[in-house]
């Protein structure tokens, strides 16, 4: 019988085969596609020079942070600018990074954010306490109005990923479109996941429309069809990739990441092949 992760591995090994003359031809070889490191953290914390080797040889060429500690001011372990280039040197530049900063921590962390070739900081959670209310928005809004004029001091763009909870309503409004219209265009973006607005019941492609040229960041996860709305491979879920490609110049999108949260059915790596794959092979990105 066949199982769903032999037909995972069948359709990444079939795609990887059959798109590389055509790859060649048509020069997508040259797409940019990164990883959110966070989906191999384990495989980090047990082989952090083998696991950036593999998925340099699986076929990433952009990487995002989430492991800069800001008490040693190292990225994984490595001042910024060694682990800057240890990734350069396997062709996975740096292009952003996740932290959780505050106004006073924002001047180390985007220095240390540029010293490791970065293009964006990105704050990628906002804790219960900063979010009980309305009130809790519109002051996190103006704070990142703060932090991102601090980073364009440093040569960086400051940004925003969201979850599923921005979206539930409060007050009558949408937190996610309080902290979008509240904010200056040209000091935050946002970094929209896909899987998480899909999951808190909005549809990304509206948000590009509502809000053009908010979201130069996306991470580009997927959802399984089941009911349990467990994450994916990019590409074997129930995510519309084609349709949210389509308004990549309308969200303005300039980077984007695989992340995957979590896994059940495959081992990491053969996940982020499986998705990598897809998107070498989708002629929409």
């Amino acid at each position: 019988m066949t199982t769903r992760r032999d037909f995972l591995r069948s359709s990444a090994a079939f795609a990887a085969g059959s798109m590389f003359v055509p790859m060649l031809a048509c020069g997508d070889s040259k797409k940019i596609i990164g990883l959110q490191l966070y989906t191999v953290r384990d495989k980090l914390k047990a082989d952090q020079e083998g696991t950036l080797a593999k998925l340099a040889e699986i076929g990433y060429n952009s990487l995002e942070a989430a492991g800069y500690n800001m008490n040693d001011r190292t990225f994984y372990g490595m001042v910024p600018q060694a682990f800057a280039d240890h990734v350069h040197k396997l062709g996975m530049p740096l292009h952003s990074s996740h932290t959780v900063f505050e106004l006073d921590q924002a001047e180390v962390v985007c220095e240390d954010a540029a010293k490791a070739g970065c293009k964006y900081i990105i704050y990628p959670y906002l804790p219960d306490n900063l979010r009980p209310n309305l009130d809790g928005y519109k002051a996190t809004a103006e704070k990142f109005n703060q932090m991102g004029a601090i980073a364009q001091k440093h040569g960086l763009q400051f940004g925003y990923h969201n979850h599923a909870f921005e979206f539930e309503e409060m007050e009558g409004q949408i937190p996610m479109d309080v902290l979008i219209s509240q904010t200056d265009p040209d000091l935050v973006t946002f970094e929209l996941d896909l899987y998480w607005t899909t999951r808190g019941g909005f549809d990304p492609v509206d948000y590009f429309k509502k809000f053009p040229g908010r979201f130069g960041l996306w991470h580009v996860k997927d959802m399984v069809t089941t009911d349990d709305q467990f994450f994916a491979p990019v590409g074997s879920g129930r995510i519309d990739f084609e349709r949210i490609f389509a308004e990549k110049e309308t969200a303005g999108m300039k980077y984007f990441f695989v992340e995957q949260d979590s896994f059940r059915d495959l081992d990491p790596f053969e996940s982020v092949e499986i998705s990598l794959n897809y998107l070498k092979q989708a002629k929409f990105v």
